[in-house]
């Protein structure tokens, strides 16, 4: 569940899954390589793009990207692919002094997170866990307030990841 996938890097090669696909967010951000198949009335000859059977519900740019418009509903193929991503991972903090969101995003190799830890300088000084709000959305009720933040993030295929980027404050 991203606020704005062309802003967040994702851009339209971006698929919402089926419930199967999906398993309650914690499919997001992996990649997928999708073929058109065992259809050519419709496939543009065997075409393929690069975003998250079951079921991929893609947006207009992607989807003519393996089959023509008036297809509708194709058969396809898919396989999980390494996701190639510009950059470090990403946060971005919302919430308040009590409770506090983290969004992980633009991640690279496996694409989806299974654990994210935080701690900080002052107070915070043991690596605490988040829990999974929803999709990529991390929540803590850990105090973050004044503390320099330092996460831990480990993807799916069990690889850790600590390359961070941010901006100063207006």
């Amino acid at each position: 569940d991203y606020d704005d996938v062309v802003k967040d890097g994702y851009g339209l090669d971006m698929a919402a899954l089926s419930s199967v696909l999906f398993n309650h967010g914690e499919a997001c951000g992996a990649c997928y390589e999708i073929k058109c198949v065992n259809s050519p009335q419709w496939c543009d000859n065997g075409g393929w793009c690069n975003p998250p059977r079951q079921h991929f519900d893609l947006a207009k740019p992607a989807y003519l990207k393996i089959a023509q418009y008036k297809a509708g509903i194709v058969p396809v193929q898919y396989r999980r692919v390494p996701c190639k991503k510009q950059g470090g991972i990403r946060f971005t903090i919302t919430g308040n002094p009590y409770f506090n969101l983290v969004e992980v995003w633009n991640v690279g190799g496996a694409g989806d997170i299974t654990k994210v830890q935080v701690k900080g300088d002052k107070k915070l000084l043991n690596w605490t866990n988040l829990k999974r709000n929803w999709g990529e959305k991390w929540e803590t009720n850990a105090m973050l307030v004044g503390e320099t933040l330092t996460f831990r993030v480990k993807a799916s295929d069990g690889s850790f990841g600590q390359t961070f980027e941010g901006k100063n404050f207006p």
